[in-house]
């Protein structure tokens, strides 16, 4: 892809997105190549504007003269009906979380699969991942499901408050992956299935900003349980804490926050981002350190 201009105009639809970062590190990371690019948060929450109004805001954007989009909770999968076409990563997820706009098209790609695995192989090296518990099937979580598929999971189960999301999930990566590699747990069997579990990758919206909480009850960590979070805003969320304090191997959504974030930067601009130098800005956004492979 070539660059064809100095400026951008990007930004995010979600709900309850004031504290992302992403404005932060799509700007520092333009800085970096020269570029001028100015990137808003659209919030449907602050709007006034339901999740089914996300193809509203999709339309406006590329009235407006926008390059691209990133799309976040609980607009992912909903999107997808309003573009004009989506990249074969996308089609396969049924989940977008960017959107460029190219010759007056809308074109929908997906960054969290690369972004969640990058993230995992760089934070939890080694691991066991015979059988893994995910909760959450919704557009994140078929990303995360798709990348630990690909990473070599035997045996993926899914949880989601959703039965039917969880089983619909199962059955097309099923399709993709063969028979036998996903299954929808339901509440009941949540319990037998963490115990015999390598490990646990939660993909909810509990523990963001606006959701606080666990998302499973405490006393189902076990220290030889790896535990890997989506949610990066707090890095810190209650699961993190909890997961490390029990002596859990984990891995915050920081990584995967940049990851996926520059593998978009790419897509919207066309230059290679530099994403080690995307980490050092997650680090000095947050407060925190590095997160070291």
């Amino acid at each position: 892809m070539s660059v064809a201009s100095s400026s951008y105009l990007t930004g995010l639809i979600g709900a309850g997105i004031g504290p992302s970062l992403s404005p932060a590190l799509h700007e520092r990371e333009a800085d970096r190549h020269g570029l001028r690019l100015i990137y808003r948060t659209l919030d449907i929450n602050a709007l006034g504007i339901t999740p089914e109004g996300v193809g509203d805001l999709v339309r406006a954007a590329r009235t407006l003269g926008f390059d691209g989009l990133n799309i976040t909770h609980p607009c992912k999968q909903l999107v997808i009906e309003h573009l004009d076409e989506l990249s074969p990563g996308a089609e396969a997820l049924g989940a977008v979380n960017t959107v460029v706009f190219r010759g007056g098209r809308s074109i929908g790609h997906n960054t969290d699969v690369t972004g969640f695995a990058q993230s995992f192989t760089r934070g939890l090296p080694g691991v066991p991942t015979g059988k893994v518990v995910q909760l959450g099937a919704g557009g994140a979580g078929a990303a995360v499901a798709h990348a630990l598929l690909d990473l070599g999971t035997d045996e993926l189960i899914l949880a989601d408050i959703d039965r039917d999301r969880a089983s619909a999930l199962a059955q097309s990566l099923n399709k993709h992956f063969g028979p036998g590699r996903a299954r929808a747990a339901t509440p009941s069997e949540l319990t037998a299935r963490i115990a015999a579990a390598d490990g646990l990758v939660h993909a909810t919206p509990t523990g963001m900003a606006d959701h606080p909480g666990l998302p499973l009850p405490a006393g189902l960590l076990r220290p030889d349980l790896w535990v890997a979070e989506v949610v990066y805003r707090p890095l810190d969320t209650e699961l993190v804490r909890l997961a490390r304090a029990t002596g859990c191997p984990t891995l915050d959504g920081g990584a995967m926050a940049v990851f996926q974030a520059a593998d978009a930067f790419r897509l919207f601009t066309g230059l290679e981002p530099h994403p080690e130098r995307m980490l050092e800005d997650l680090a000095d956004l947050v407060g925190a350190p590095i997160p070291q492979p």
